[in-house]
């Protein structure tokens, strides 16, 4: 599905990049496979996302309950520029925004 190596950018690009995953937070639990899809397009991307593990720690479950209105994972919290947050489910759109945005 995916390659195992990481794409590789330039000092500059990828800390642009690091900027730009500062906004984004990935909820998910290790045994989803759905999550893994996301997990592995996250590093095939070489993208520094914090991972929010919903089954160890109850706080980030209730997060993304009161911000995405449901407790499913994969969701990948995207703060926009404005302060505005977005929730998006689905590994597939997930991973689809990933490659787009970072590509």
């Amino acid at each position: 599905m995916f390659s195992s190596i990481p794409l590789e950018r330039s000092a500059e690009a990828q800390a642009d990049v690091d900027r730009a995953c500062q906004r984004l937070a990935l909820y998910h639990f290790m045994s989803c496979p759905f999550c893994q899809r996301v997990r592995s397009q996250v590093e095939r991307l070489a993208l520094p996302i914090e991972l929010r593990d919903t089954q160890r720690d109850p706080r980030h479950r209730q997060e993304l309950m009161a911000g995405g209105g449901r407790t499913m994972v994969p969701c990948l919290r995207i703060e926009k520029a404005d302060g505005t947050l977005e929730w998006m489910y689905e590994s597939a759109d997930i991973n689809r925004y990933l490659e787009q945005r970072f590509g």
